[in-house]
C-alpha cells in the first residue's frame, strides 16, 4: 500500500480550542493550554506515524489583527502553516457569533480541502449545533464538518480517517520516531509561560517572554541517576511587572516556579532542577531585533 504523507494546519481565532485539539490527535501534550486567548504563540507541529502514513499537525496562533511587531511574528507563522497545508482543520467555538472576517480573509481564497469542527459543543442545544452547521455549510462549503468538544474527546474519533483520506500519496516528511520539530528546551520555556498565564491577570501574561539560558544533565551526587539543571529567563517591558512577577519576599516566583518545575520533571520523566529570573527589557515585543533572538522569525 502507497505511504501517505501530509501537513494539516489548524486555524482559527484565539481560544477556540486549538491547542486542546491538537493535544487530543496527536495522543501527547505539546501545545500549552490555559483559559486566556493568545496562549499559543509559534507555529508548533505534532506528527502522527504509523507505518503506511505521517500526518503533520501544525497548531497555530489565533488570528487576529496585529497591533504590535510580536503579533504580527505570530501571523506570520499563521500564514506559513496555510502556504504548506495540505488539510485545513478550521476550529469555531460554537458560541461565536459569526464574527470571524478575520480567518475567512486568510482561507476562502485557497484551494486547500477544509474540514470545519464547531468546538465546545458540550453545553450547547442541539437545535444551536444544527444551525451552526448549516451556518458553516453555506458560508464555507467545506468537505465535511464534525461538531465536537476538544477538552471531552467528543466526536474526534472520526476526524483522524476523513484527514487520512485527504491526504497525498508521499513519502514521510520527518523521522519516524519525530513527535514534533520543537526542542526539550523550547518546551519547557513553553511550560513555565503556560503556569505564568495561569497565575498572574491582566497584562502580565502577553508582557512576558521565557527563555531558557541553560539546559544541562547532571549525575546525582549519589550516583543514583541523573538531574537536568535548567536555568531560565522571565523577560518583562516593565519594572512594576518585574515586581508582581517576583510578588512580596519572592513567593509568587517561587510558586510559578515549584509548578513548572513539576510539570518539567513529568515531561522529561527527570529529577529537574529549576531557577529562574526576571530580566525587564522595556516594550520588547515591538522590537524586531529582539523578537528574532527570542525565535519570532517565520
Amino acid at each position: 500500500m502507497a505511504h501517505k504523507a501530509g501537513f494539516v494546519s489548524i486555524i482559527g481565532k484565539p481560544n477556540v480550542g486549538k491547542s486542546t485539539l491538537m493535544n487530543v490527535l496527536v495522543g501527547e501534550r505539546l501545545s500549552i493550554i490555559t483559559p486566556k486567548a493568545q496562549t499559543t504563540r509559534h507555529r508548533i507541529l505534532g506528527i502522527v506515524n504509523e507505518e503506511e502514513y505521517q500526518i503533520v499537525f501544525s497548531d497555530t496562533p489565533g488570528i487576529i489583527k496585529p497591533k504590535y511587531s510580536l503579533q504580527e511574528s505570530m501571523m506570520s507563522f499563521v500564514n506559513g502553516s496555510l502556504t504548506d497545508a495540505d488539510v485545513l482543520l478550521f476550529v469555531t467555538d460554537i458560541n461565536e457569533t459569526h464574527d470571524e472576517d478575520d480567518v475567512l480573509d486568510k482561507i476562502l481564497d485557497r484551494d486547500i480541502p477544509t474540514i470545519v469542527l464547531i468546538n465546545k459543543i458540550d453545553k450547547a442545544l442541539q437545535e444551536q449545533v444544527d444551525e451552526k452547521i448549516a451556518y458553516w455549510q453555506e458560508k464555507l462549503n467545506p468537505v465535511s464538518i464534525y461538531a465536537i468538544s476538544a477538552l471531552r474527546k467528543h466526536n474526534v474519533d472520526g476526524i483522524m480517517a476523513h484527514v487520512l483520506d485527504l491526504l497525498p500519496e508521499h513519502p514521510p516528511y520527518y523521522d519516524k520516531e519525530d513527535l514534533t520539530d520543537r526542542s526539550e528546551r523550547f518546551f519547557v520555556s513553553e511550560i513555565i509561560r503556560e503556569k505564568i498565564f495561569l497565575n498572574y491577570q491582566k497584562e502580565i501574561p502577553y508582557s512576558t517572554e521565557v527563555i531558557v539560558k541553560s539546559f544541562k544533565e547532571e549525575a546525582l551526587k549519589n550516583g543514583k541517576g541523573a538531574m537536568v539543571r535548567i536555568m531560565a529567563e522571565i523577560v518583562v517591558e516593565r519594572d512594576s511587572q518585574k515586581n508582581i512577577l517576583i510578588g512580596t519576599g519572592g513567593s509568587m516566583l517561587k510558586k510559578v516556579g515549584t509548578e513548572a518545575r513539576l510539570e518539567v520533571e513529568k515531561f522529561l520523566d527527570t529529577k529537574v532542577f529549576l531557577e529562574l529570573f526576571v530580566k525587564v527589557i522595556p516594550d520588547w515585543r515591538s522590537k524586531k531585533n529582539y523578537l528574532k533572538s527570542f525565535g519570532y522569525d517565520n
